[in-house]
């Protein structure tokens, strides 16, 4: 079945919002085709050029969180592929305030900086409990990577050094090893993290049903959400390389589009009484 497409008319509003009870593993997912996050990036696309001030204020802070990496990486290399999941988990909750943007604009509201910046305010406790998940992947994430160093050198190298390492063919070994463990915690981040932190702003559900949802829409269409991850992955890198500077709209429009996948991957929460009118309805998957 292709997805259909997103209309603002079903946002769930705060009251229904509040009437909505956690949904456990009952979160309705769409099925995808390989063209849809091509759609989700026109959208975020849309979205960036609607309020471009208040993306560009987000684009700066992940400029700054690009040379904060490259510092790390000059003064302590073997933790940088670790740190570099401070993308992975820092971004999407630094993004809460473009998919708050996002949400507004598909109701037909104006965004603000001051309402984007306080996204989080509602969700504190979820999205707390969810970041401190992402926190402990990481920190294990950053101990494989120092294990793999230690077994592999004597010492930790220098910024010059951990360069020619990458670079010499006697070290292959540790270089794939290196990375295939960060693809791995990576991959698990990226799994359980999609549209969970969307998720948890724009319904009343917990931590733990969000990462489920996430990961279930991950597994039950690996090839649409390795694409989306691999387009992420290329916009990043791209932006990352003329010293960061592309990540000032990158960035954002990353963040805009993000929200549009959340939108498009998961079905709607409707109100009980909907719910009730639509029971028997086939759904699209379920797991």
């Amino acid at each position: 079945m292709a997805s259909e497409p997103f209309h603002s008319g079903a946002v769930s509003t705060p009251a229904t919002e509040a009437a909505t009870p956690p949904e456990a593993l009952a979160a309705e997912l769409r099925t995808l085709r390989l063209s849809d996050p091509l759609h989700w990036l026109a959208l975020g696309w849309r979205d960036f050029i609607r309020c471009p001030g208040l993306g560009l204020f987000y684009g700066a802070a992940f400029v700054a969180m690009g040379h904060a990496l490259m510092w790390v990486f000059q003064e302590a290399p073997a933790y940088v592929l670790a740190l570099s999941a401070g993308f992975l988990l820092v971004g999407p909750f630094l993004a809460l305030g473009l998919y708050q943007a996002s949400r507004h604009l598909e109701r037909g509201e104006q965004p603000d900086l001051g309402d984007s910046l306080l996204a989080w305010d509602t969700r504190t406790g979820t999205l707390a409990l969810f970041g401190g998940v992402l926190l402990v992947l990481e920190m294990i994430w950053g101990r494989a990577a120092m294990v793999v160093f230690a077994v592999s050198f004597d010492g930790m190298p220098d910024f010059k050094g951990s360069l020619l390492m990458l670079a010499d063919p006697e070290h292959i070994g540790f270089t794939v090893t290196y990375l295939a463990v960060g693809a791995i915690f990576a991959g698990l981040i990226y799994g359980v993290s999609v549209v969970s932190i969307p998720m948890i702003l724009d319904r009343q559900t917990d931590a733990i049903t969000a990462g489920l949802t996430s990961l279930r829409l991950c597994l039950a269409q690996p090839g649409v959400m390795l694409f989306w991850g691999a387009l992420i992955t290329g916009l990043v890198v791209v932006a990352m390389l003329p010293w960061f500077a592309g990540l000032l709209v990158v960035g954002p429009w990353l963040g805009h589009a993000s929200w549009h996948a959340y939108r498009g991957a998961v079905i709607a929460a409707e109100p009980p009484a909907a719910a009730d009118q639509s029971a028997g309805a086939p759904r699209d998957i379920s797991m």
